[in-house]
Protein backbone atom coordinates (compact mmCIF):
# COMPACT_ATOMS: atom_id res chain seq x y z
CA UNK A 1 0.00 0.00 0.00
CA UNK A 2 0.97 3.42 -1.10
CA UNK A 3 1.56 5.68 1.62
CA UNK A 4 1.00 9.60 0.86
CA UNK A 5 4.13 11.79 2.30
CA UNK A 6 2.96 15.86 3.16
CA UNK A 7 5.34 17.76 3.70
CA UNK A 8 5.44 19.85 6.70
CA UNK A 9 5.00 23.37 5.18
CA UNK A 10 1.87 21.89 2.98
CA UNK A 11 0.47 20.13 6.47
CA UNK A 12 0.60 23.83 8.10
CA UNK A 13 -1.06 25.35 5.40
CA UNK A 14 -3.62 22.12 4.89
CA UNK A 15 -4.50 22.84 9.05
CA UNK A 16 -4.81 26.27 8.28
CA UNK A 17 -7.34 25.78 6.09
CA UNK A 18 -9.11 23.57 8.42
CA UNK A 19 -9.41 25.62 11.35
CA UNK A 20 -10.38 28.44 8.97
CA UNK A 21 -13.60 26.92 8.16
CA UNK A 22 -12.22 24.14 5.07
CA UNK A 23 -13.94 20.92 4.19
CA UNK A 24 -11.82 18.00 6.40
CA UNK A 25 -11.42 14.05 6.90
CA UNK A 26 -12.57 12.52 10.22
CA UNK A 27 -8.69 12.89 11.18
CA UNK A 28 -8.79 16.86 11.04
CA UNK A 29 -6.71 17.04 7.71
CA UNK A 30 -7.38 18.63 4.36
CA UNK A 31 -8.53 16.70 1.33
CA UNK A 32 -8.05 19.96 -0.85
CA UNK A 33 -5.40 19.66 -2.94
CA UNK A 34 -2.23 21.20 -1.96
CA UNK A 35 -1.61 23.77 -4.32
CA UNK A 36 0.47 26.62 -3.02
CA UNK A 37 -1.55 29.97 -3.32
CA UNK A 38 -0.80 32.01 -6.48
CA UNK A 39 1.94 34.86 -5.68
CA UNK A 40 0.11 38.38 -6.48
CA UNK A 41 1.47 41.72 -6.32
CA UNK A 42 -0.45 43.91 -3.29
CA UNK A 43 -3.02 46.09 -3.75
CA UNK A 44 -1.59 49.95 -4.46
CA UNK A 45 -1.74 51.95 -1.29
CA UNK A 46 -4.98 54.11 -1.60
CA UNK A 47 -4.76 57.87 -0.34
CA UNK A 48 -6.08 58.50 3.21
CA UNK A 49 -9.74 59.75 2.64
CA UNK A 50 -10.77 62.91 2.25
CA UNK A 51 -11.72 64.16 5.69
CA UNK A 52 -15.16 66.02 6.08
CA UNK A 53 -15.36 69.46 6.52
CA UNK A 54 -16.31 70.35 9.98
CA UNK A 55 -18.12 73.95 10.33
CA UNK A 56 -18.78 75.98 13.91
CA UNK A 57 -21.32 78.79 14.17
CA UNK A 58 -20.85 80.67 17.51
CA UNK A 59 -23.91 82.83 18.02
CA UNK A 60 -23.69 85.33 21.11
CA UNK A 61 -26.52 87.63 21.97
CA UNK A 62 -24.84 90.35 24.34
CA UNK A 63 -26.60 91.25 27.14
CA UNK A 64 -29.14 88.22 26.38
CA UNK A 65 -30.28 86.91 29.97
CA UNK A 66 -33.21 84.32 29.81
CA UNK A 67 -35.84 86.89 30.86
CA UNK A 68 -34.86 88.68 27.80
CA UNK A 69 -35.21 85.61 25.88
CA UNK A 70 -38.47 85.53 27.54
CA UNK A 71 -39.96 88.65 26.78
CA UNK A 72 -38.23 89.07 23.06
CA UNK A 73 -40.34 85.85 22.49
CA UNK A 74 -43.87 87.45 23.56
CA UNK A 75 -42.78 90.52 21.97
CA UNK A 76 -42.09 88.88 18.61
CA UNK A 77 -44.49 85.57 18.94
CA UNK A 78 -46.74 85.56 21.82
CA UNK A 79 -46.28 83.63 25.13
CA UNK A 80 -46.61 80.37 23.02
CA UNK A 81 -45.22 81.35 20.45
CA UNK A 82 -41.32 79.76 19.56
CA UNK A 83 -38.16 81.47 18.51
CA UNK A 84 -35.64 79.73 16.30
CA UNK A 85 -33.06 79.68 19.55
CA UNK A 86 -36.14 77.95 21.46
CA UNK A 87 -36.43 74.94 19.17
CA UNK A 88 -32.54 73.83 19.44
CA UNK A 89 -32.71 70.23 20.67
CA UNK A 90 -30.01 70.69 22.95
CA UNK A 91 -29.89 73.08 25.84
CA UNK A 92 -27.62 74.31 29.43
CA UNK A 93 -27.53 76.42 31.51
CA UNK A 94 -24.06 78.57 31.68
CA UNK A 95 -22.32 80.68 34.92
CA UNK A 96 -20.59 83.50 33.53
CA UNK A 97 -18.73 84.85 36.26
CA UNK A 98 -15.00 86.08 35.65
CA UNK A 99 -11.77 86.07 37.16
CA UNK A 100 -12.64 88.53 39.60
CA UNK A 101 -15.89 89.55 39.29
CA UNK A 102 -19.16 87.49 40.35
CA UNK A 103 -20.82 89.62 37.52
CA UNK A 104 -19.20 89.89 34.29
CA UNK A 105 -18.27 92.46 31.48
CA UNK A 106 -18.25 90.97 27.89
CA UNK A 107 -14.79 90.92 27.56
CA UNK A 108 -13.54 88.08 29.87
CA UNK A 109 -16.94 86.30 29.52
CA UNK A 110 -16.59 86.06 25.17
CA UNK A 111 -12.97 85.31 26.19
CA UNK A 112 -13.29 82.39 28.05
CA UNK A 113 -15.72 81.20 25.51
CA UNK A 114 -13.14 81.24 23.10
CA UNK A 115 -9.83 80.35 25.03
CA UNK A 116 -11.05 78.09 28.06
CA UNK A 117 -9.39 80.82 30.35
CA UNK A 118 -11.00 82.75 33.38
CA UNK A 119 -9.55 86.32 33.21
CA UNK A 120 -10.55 89.70 34.33
CA UNK A 121 -12.58 92.06 33.70
CA UNK A 122 -12.23 94.25 30.98
CA UNK A 123 -9.21 91.57 29.91
CA UNK A 124 -8.99 90.35 25.93
CA UNK A 125 -8.29 87.03 25.74
CA UNK A 126 -5.44 87.31 28.08
CA UNK A 127 -4.13 84.58 31.03
CA UNK A 128 -5.79 85.25 34.02
CA UNK A 129 -2.87 87.50 36.23
CA UNK A 130 -3.56 89.91 33.76
CA UNK A 131 -5.18 92.99 34.98
CA UNK A 132 -6.77 95.76 33.65
CA UNK A 133 -5.32 98.36 35.41
CA UNK A 134 -2.20 99.50 37.03
CA UNK A 135 -2.16 99.64 41.13
CA UNK A 136 -3.85 103.73 41.11
CA UNK A 137 -6.70 102.06 38.91
CA UNK A 138 -5.86 103.58 35.84
CA UNK A 139 -6.63 101.87 32.81
CA UNK A 140 -4.06 100.73 30.58
CA UNK A 141 -4.96 102.35 27.67
CA UNK A 142 -4.40 105.94 26.48
CA UNK A 143 -6.74 107.46 24.01
CA UNK A 144 -7.66 103.72 22.72
CA UNK A 145 -4.04 102.82 22.41
CA UNK A 146 -3.35 100.10 24.64
CA UNK A 147 -0.58 101.19 27.41
CA UNK A 148 -0.67 97.55 29.13
CA UNK A 149 3.45 97.08 30.49
CA UNK A 150 5.81 94.08 29.62
CA UNK A 151 5.02 90.71 31.98
CA UNK A 152 1.03 92.17 32.19
CA UNK A 153 0.28 88.50 31.49
CA UNK A 154 0.19 86.64 27.87
CA UNK A 155 -1.60 85.91 25.08
CA UNK A 156 -4.14 82.82 25.46
CA UNK A 157 -4.76 81.39 21.98
CA UNK A 158 -8.78 81.73 20.32
CA UNK A 159 -10.37 79.51 18.54
CA UNK A 160 -10.67 81.00 16.10
CA UNK A 161 -6.79 81.26 16.07
CA UNK A 162 -6.97 77.28 16.65
CA UNK A 163 -9.68 77.04 13.38
CA UNK A 164 -7.30 79.32 11.27
CA UNK A 165 -4.01 77.01 12.01
CA UNK A 166 -5.96 73.97 10.87
CA UNK A 167 -7.06 75.27 7.66
CA UNK A 168 -10.45 76.26 7.89
CA UNK A 169 -11.80 79.81 6.75
CA UNK A 170 -12.58 82.05 9.83
CA UNK A 171 -15.49 84.83 9.99
CA UNK A 172 -16.44 87.43 12.62
CA UNK A 173 -19.52 89.35 12.27
CA UNK A 174 -21.26 91.73 14.71
CA UNK A 175 -23.87 94.73 14.77
CA UNK A 176 -21.23 96.70 17.32
CA UNK A 177 -18.17 97.87 16.17
CA UNK A 178 -15.83 95.59 14.87
CA UNK A 179 -13.41 96.33 17.74
CA UNK A 180 -15.75 96.07 20.31
CA UNK A 181 -15.06 93.51 23.37
CA UNK A 182 -17.04 90.17 21.93
CA UNK A 183 -15.59 90.04 18.03
CA UNK A 184 -12.26 91.44 19.90
CA UNK A 185 -12.22 88.65 22.13
CA UNK A 186 -11.68 86.15 18.81
CA UNK A 187 -9.25 87.69 17.32
CA UNK A 188 -6.85 90.02 19.34
CA UNK A 189 -5.23 90.17 23.05
CA UNK A 190 -4.85 93.45 24.91
CA UNK A 191 -5.26 93.88 29.09
CA UNK A 192 -8.19 96.63 28.52
CA UNK A 193 -11.11 96.70 25.81
CA UNK A 194 -11.09 100.02 25.43
CA UNK A 195 -7.73 99.75 22.93
CA UNK A 196 -9.71 99.78 20.30
CA UNK A 197 -7.22 101.33 18.21
CA UNK A 198 -4.49 98.35 19.21
CA UNK A 199 -7.39 96.24 18.86
CA UNK A 200 -7.85 97.40 15.22
CA UNK A 201 -4.27 96.95 13.63
CA UNK A 202 -4.37 92.78 15.19
CA UNK A 203 -7.02 92.68 12.22
CA UNK A 204 -4.90 94.46 9.03
CA UNK A 205 -2.42 91.77 7.44
CA UNK A 206 1.27 92.91 6.99
CA UNK A 207 0.77 96.19 9.11
CA UNK A 208 2.23 96.81 12.70
CA UNK A 209 0.28 95.04 15.61
CA UNK A 210 -1.22 92.74 13.04
CA UNK A 211 -1.78 89.56 14.94
CA UNK A 212 0.15 86.88 13.26
CA UNK A 213 -1.94 84.05 14.49
CA UNK A 214 -4.42 84.99 11.82
CA UNK A 215 -2.12 83.55 9.10
CA UNK A 216 -3.04 85.58 6.35
CA UNK A 217 -6.18 87.24 8.03
CA UNK A 218 -9.97 86.70 8.83
CA UNK A 219 -11.72 85.86 5.95
CA UNK A 220 -14.73 87.71 6.35
CA UNK A 221 -15.82 90.54 8.86
CA UNK A 222 -18.56 93.29 8.83
CA UNK A 223 -20.06 95.30 11.96
CA UNK A 224 -19.22 99.27 12.61
CA UNK A 225 -16.31 101.09 13.82
CA UNK A 226 -14.72 102.52 10.98
CA UNK A 227 -13.31 105.76 13.54
CA UNK A 228 -10.84 102.99 15.06
CA UNK A 229 -9.48 102.24 11.06
CA UNK A 230 -8.65 105.94 10.34
CA UNK A 231 -6.95 108.63 11.73
CA UNK A 232 -7.68 111.41 13.88
CA UNK A 233 -7.33 114.05 10.76
CA UNK A 234 -9.60 112.08 8.66
CA UNK A 235 -12.44 112.30 11.21
CA UNK A 236 -11.47 109.08 12.86
CA UNK A 237 -9.77 108.16 16.41
CA UNK A 238 -6.77 106.72 15.05
CA UNK A 239 -3.21 108.31 16.48
CA UNK A 240 -0.81 107.05 14.17
CA UNK A 241 -1.94 108.61 11.10
CA UNK A 242 -2.96 104.91 9.57
CA UNK A 243 -5.81 104.42 7.39
CA UNK A 244 -6.35 100.42 8.42
CA UNK A 245 -9.36 100.83 5.63
CA UNK A 246 -6.56 101.49 3.06
CA UNK A 247 -4.05 99.06 3.91
CA UNK A 248 -7.27 96.09 4.34
CA UNK A 249 -7.44 97.20 0.28
CA UNK A 250 -3.88 96.73 -0.23
CA UNK A 251 -4.13 93.09 1.63
CA UNK A 252 -6.54 91.91 -0.95
CA UNK A 253 -9.52 92.58 0.94
CA UNK A 254 -12.85 93.43 -0.95
CA UNK A 255 -14.19 96.10 0.90
CA UNK A 256 -17.99 97.52 1.46
CA UNK A 257 -18.64 100.64 3.30
CA UNK A 258 -22.57 100.63 2.69
CA UNK A 259 -25.60 98.50 1.86
CA UNK A 260 -24.82 98.79 -2.39
CA UNK A 261 -21.47 97.67 -1.85
CA UNK A 262 -22.35 94.76 0.43
CA UNK A 263 -24.32 93.25 -2.02
CA UNK A 264 -21.90 93.59 -4.79
CA UNK A 265 -19.37 91.38 -1.99
CA UNK A 266 -17.82 88.63 -4.10
CA UNK A 267 -18.35 84.95 -2.41
CA UNK A 268 -16.18 83.49 -4.91
CA UNK A 269 -14.13 81.29 -2.25
CA UNK A 270 -11.17 82.96 -2.80
CA UNK A 271 -11.53 86.63 -1.95
CA UNK A 272 -11.11 87.62 1.32
CA UNK A 273 -14.22 90.30 1.98
CA UNK A 274 -15.07 93.07 4.85
CA UNK A 275 -17.53 95.68 5.61
CA UNK A 276 -17.62 98.17 8.03
CA UNK A 277 -20.92 100.20 7.80
CA UNK A 278 -20.79 103.04 10.40
CA UNK A 279 -18.48 105.13 12.28
CA UNK A 280 -19.43 103.80 15.87
CA UNK A 281 -22.07 100.89 16.18
CA UNK A 282 -24.28 99.91 14.03
CA UNK A 283 -28.27 101.30 13.93
CA UNK A 284 -30.87 99.34 16.03
CA UNK A 285 -32.58 97.25 14.16
CA UNK A 286 -35.72 99.15 15.32
CA UNK A 287 -34.44 102.50 13.29
CA UNK A 288 -31.82 100.98 11.00
CA UNK A 289 -32.21 102.09 6.70
CA UNK A 290 -31.96 99.21 4.83
CA UNK A 291 -30.66 101.30 2.18
CA UNK A 292 -27.66 102.01 4.17
CA UNK A 293 -27.08 99.36 6.38
CA UNK A 294 -27.40 95.29 6.39
CA UNK A 295 -29.49 93.19 8.92
CA UNK A 296 -27.58 91.30 10.96
CA UNK A 297 -29.01 88.08 9.23
CA UNK A 298 -28.33 90.19 5.69
CA UNK A 299 -24.58 90.05 7.12
CA UNK A 300 -24.63 86.45 8.65
CA UNK A 301 -25.26 85.20 5.17
CA UNK A 302 -22.96 86.78 3.09
CA UNK A 303 -20.31 85.56 5.44
CA UNK A 304 -21.65 81.65 5.72
CA UNK A 305 -21.25 82.09 1.42
CA UNK A 306 -18.46 83.64 1.32
CA UNK A 307 -16.98 80.71 3.91
CA UNK A 308 -18.56 77.79 2.69
CA UNK A 309 -17.86 78.73 -0.85
CA UNK A 310 -13.78 78.15 0.73
CA UNK A 311 -15.18 74.59 0.67
CA UNK A 312 -12.55 73.48 3.75
CA UNK A 313 -14.50 74.08 6.82
CA UNK A 314 -15.09 77.04 8.81
CA UNK A 315 -15.48 79.09 12.25
CA UNK A 316 -17.92 81.85 12.14
CA UNK A 317 -18.67 84.13 15.25
CA UNK A 318 -22.09 85.89 14.89
CA UNK A 319 -23.07 88.86 17.32
CA UNK A 320 -26.21 90.67 18.46
CA UNK A 321 -24.29 93.15 19.73
CA UNK A 322 -26.98 96.21 20.50
CA UNK A 323 -29.04 94.00 22.87
CA UNK A 324 -26.94 94.92 25.53
CA UNK A 325 -26.53 98.49 24.55
CA UNK A 326 -30.68 98.83 24.98
CA UNK A 327 -30.70 97.04 27.99
CA UNK A 328 -28.12 98.97 29.85
CA UNK A 329 -30.40 102.64 28.34
CA UNK A 330 -33.56 100.54 30.02
CA UNK A 331 -35.15 100.94 26.80
CA UNK A 332 -36.91 97.54 26.10
CA UNK A 333 -38.46 97.68 22.77
CA UNK A 334 -34.89 97.92 21.43
CA UNK A 335 -33.04 95.53 23.08
CA UNK A 336 -36.49 93.07 21.92
CA UNK A 337 -36.20 94.10 18.43
CA UNK A 338 -32.75 93.59 18.22
CA UNK A 339 -33.21 90.35 20.13
CA UNK A 340 -35.82 88.81 17.32
CA UNK A 341 -33.48 89.82 14.65
CA UNK A 342 -30.08 88.14 16.46
CA UNK A 343 -33.24 85.28 16.16
CA UNK A 344 -33.57 85.72 12.41
CA UNK A 345 -30.07 85.03 11.59
CA UNK A 346 -30.01 81.94 13.46
CA UNK A 347 -32.75 80.91 11.33
CA UNK A 348 -31.40 82.20 8.14
CA UNK A 349 -27.91 80.37 9.17
CA UNK A 350 -29.76 76.89 10.02
CA UNK A 351 -31.76 77.21 6.63
CA UNK A 352 -28.05 77.84 4.71
CA UNK A 353 -26.20 74.95 6.62
CA UNK A 354 -29.26 72.31 6.57
CA UNK A 355 -28.67 72.91 2.52
CA UNK A 356 -24.85 72.75 2.69
CA UNK A 357 -24.84 69.96 5.22
CA UNK A 358 -28.14 67.89 5.43
CA UNK A 359 -28.71 66.89 8.93
CA UNK A 360 -25.96 69.28 10.51
CA UNK A 361 -23.82 66.04 10.36
CA UNK A 362 -20.24 67.71 10.23
CA UNK A 363 -22.28 71.28 11.65
CA UNK A 364 -22.24 72.42 15.18
CA UNK A 365 -24.33 75.31 16.05
CA UNK A 366 -24.11 77.32 19.24
CA UNK A 367 -26.29 80.20 20.90
CA UNK A 368 -25.59 81.96 23.97
CA UNK A 369 -25.05 85.10 25.87
CA UNK A 370 -22.13 86.53 27.81
CA UNK A 371 -24.25 87.85 30.44
CA UNK A 372 -27.61 88.93 32.02
CA UNK A 373 -28.78 91.74 33.10
CA UNK A 374 -31.31 93.26 35.08
CA UNK A 375 -34.60 93.34 33.17
CA UNK A 376 -37.16 91.53 35.06
CA UNK A 377 -41.27 90.92 34.42
CA UNK A 378 -43.39 92.40 36.64
CA UNK A 379 -46.75 91.39 38.73
CA UNK A 380 -49.60 88.46 37.43
CA UNK A 381 -50.18 90.54 34.29
CA UNK A 382 -52.68 88.72 31.46
CA UNK A 383 -51.36 87.29 28.59
CA UNK A 384 -50.70 89.72 25.70
CA UNK A 385 -49.49 88.52 22.12
CA UNK A 386 -47.38 89.86 21.23
CA UNK A 387 -46.56 93.48 20.52
CA UNK A 388 -48.38 95.20 17.01
CA UNK A 389 -48.95 98.71 16.72
CA UNK A 390 -51.47 100.01 18.83
CA UNK A 391 -51.18 96.95 21.12
CA UNK A 392 -48.21 97.24 23.30
CA UNK A 393 -47.58 93.44 24.44
CA UNK A 394 -45.35 92.64 26.70
CA UNK A 395 -43.90 96.64 26.51
CA UNK A 396 -47.48 97.61 28.31
CA UNK A 397 -49.30 98.02 31.88
CA UNK A 398 -49.61 94.91 33.93
CA UNK A 399 -53.91 93.89 33.36
CA UNK A 400 -54.96 91.73 36.02
CA UNK A 401 -55.23 88.24 34.64
CA UNK A 402 -58.76 87.66 35.88
CA UNK A 403 -60.24 90.57 34.92
CA UNK A 404 -58.37 91.78 32.01
CA UNK A 405 -60.38 95.32 32.06
CA UNK A 406 -58.19 96.14 35.48
CA UNK A 407 -54.96 97.20 35.42
CA UNK A 408 -52.68 96.17 38.24
CA UNK A 409 -52.00 99.32 40.47
CA UNK A 410 -48.54 99.57 42.76
CA UNK A 411 -48.90 100.60 46.73
CA UNK A 412 -49.94 103.93 45.58
CA UNK A 413 -52.65 103.52 43.44
CA UNK A 414 -50.72 103.80 40.41
CA UNK A 415 -50.19 101.20 37.15
CA UNK A 416 -46.78 99.83 36.43
CA UNK A 417 -45.36 97.94 33.29
CA UNK A 418 -44.64 94.28 32.39
CA UNK A 419 -41.11 95.27 32.19
CA UNK A 420 -38.78 96.85 34.34
CA UNK A 421 -35.07 97.20 35.53
CA UNK A 422 -33.83 96.30 38.92
CA UNK A 423 -31.55 99.49 38.26
CA UNK A 424 -31.35 102.41 35.63
CA UNK A 425 -31.11 105.73 34.72
CA UNK A 426 -35.04 106.27 34.99
CA UNK A 427 -35.79 106.19 38.92
CA UNK A 428 -39.29 108.13 39.47
CA UNK A 429 -39.21 109.93 42.29
CA UNK A 430 -43.17 110.31 42.56
CA UNK A 431 -45.16 107.81 40.47
CA UNK A 432 -47.74 108.53 38.32
CA UNK A 433 -50.23 107.59 35.71
CA UNK A 434 -48.66 106.05 32.29
CA UNK A 435 -49.65 107.37 28.84
CA UNK A 436 -50.12 104.85 25.88
CA UNK A 437 -48.43 107.23 24.00
CA UNK A 438 -45.60 106.74 25.89
CA UNK A 439 -45.57 103.13 26.22
CA UNK A 440 -45.95 103.53 22.02
CA UNK A 441 -42.75 105.32 21.98
CA UNK A 442 -39.73 103.63 20.72
CA UNK A 443 -37.89 105.88 22.89
CA UNK A 444 -39.26 105.19 25.92
CA UNK A 445 -37.19 103.61 29.22
CA UNK A 446 -38.79 101.38 31.49
CA UNK A 447 -38.36 102.46 35.62
CA UNK A 448 -35.90 101.09 37.47
CA UNK A 449 -35.90 100.07 41.10
CA UNK A 450 -32.08 101.46 41.91
CA UNK A 451 -31.22 104.98 40.56
CA UNK A 452 -28.48 104.96 38.96
CA UNK A 453 -26.84 108.45 36.79
CA UNK A 454 -29.42 109.79 34.64
CA UNK A 455 -26.66 111.51 32.80
CA UNK A 456 -26.11 108.30 30.70
CA UNK A 457 -26.75 104.62 29.57
CA UNK A 458 -26.01 103.28 33.23
CA UNK A 459 -27.93 100.34 33.83
CA UNK A 460 -25.54 97.06 35.41
CA UNK A 461 -25.03 93.86 34.09
CA UNK A 462 -26.84 90.86 35.76
CA UNK A 463 -24.80 87.44 37.56
CA UNK A 464 -27.52 84.94 36.74
CA UNK A 465 -26.92 81.97 34.55
CA UNK A 466 -27.58 82.08 30.81
CA UNK A 467 -29.43 80.25 28.51
CA UNK A 468 -27.13 78.09 25.62
CA UNK A 469 -28.68 75.81 22.47
CA UNK A 470 -26.80 73.74 20.41
CA UNK A 471 -27.62 71.38 17.35
CA UNK A 472 -25.52 69.78 14.79
CA UNK A 473 -22.41 68.00 15.37
CA UNK A 474 -21.72 67.17 19.61
CA UNK A 475 -24.43 68.97 20.28
CA UNK A 476 -25.77 65.97 23.06
CA UNK A 477 -22.18 67.31 24.47
CA UNK A 478 -24.11 70.44 25.95
CA UNK A 479 -26.32 69.74 28.51
CA UNK A 480 -26.89 70.52 32.55
CA UNK A 481 -25.30 73.33 34.13
CA UNK A 482 -21.37 74.12 32.84
CA UNK A 483 -19.51 77.35 33.02
CA UNK A 484 -18.37 79.31 29.58
CA UNK A 485 -14.89 77.45 29.88
CA UNK A 486 -16.48 73.92 29.25
CA UNK A 487 -18.29 75.47 26.14
CA UNK A 488 -14.77 76.18 24.74
CA UNK A 489 -13.69 72.46 25.31
CA UNK A 490 -16.65 71.21 24.21
CA UNK A 491 -16.79 72.94 20.94
CA UNK A 492 -13.12 71.83 19.86
CA UNK A 493 -13.91 68.18 20.73
CA UNK A 494 -16.70 68.39 18.52
CA UNK A 495 -14.77 69.28 15.66
CA UNK A 496 -11.36 67.75 16.26
CA UNK A 497 -9.62 71.00 16.90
Amino acid sequence: MTQRFIAPALLGFSLLLTACGGSGNSNGFSLLPLIPPPTTAPPAAQPPAAQPQKNVLFFLGDGMGITTMTAARIYKVGEDGDLTMDTLPETAFVHTYSNDAQVTDSAPSMSAYMTGVKMNNEVISMSPETKATDASGKAYHVSFDSTCPPGNGQAVETLLEQSKAKGYATGVVTTTRITHATPAATYSHVCHRDAENTIAAALVPGGAGYNGKLGDGVDVFFGGGTDYFTAKEDGGKRNDKRNLIAELKAAKYSYAGSKSEFDKLPADGATKIAGLFTKSHMAYDLDRDATKEPSLAEMTGKAIDALAARKKGFFLMVEGGRIDHALHATNARRALQDTGAFDDAIKLALDKMQAIDPGLKNTLVVVTADHDHTLQLNGYAARTGKTEAGKPGVLGLVKDYVDTSKTSKDVGGNPYTIIGFGNGPRRLATRGPISDAELESKDYKQEAVVPMDAASDSETHGGADVFLGAQGLGADNFSGVITNTDVFGLIKKAVGL
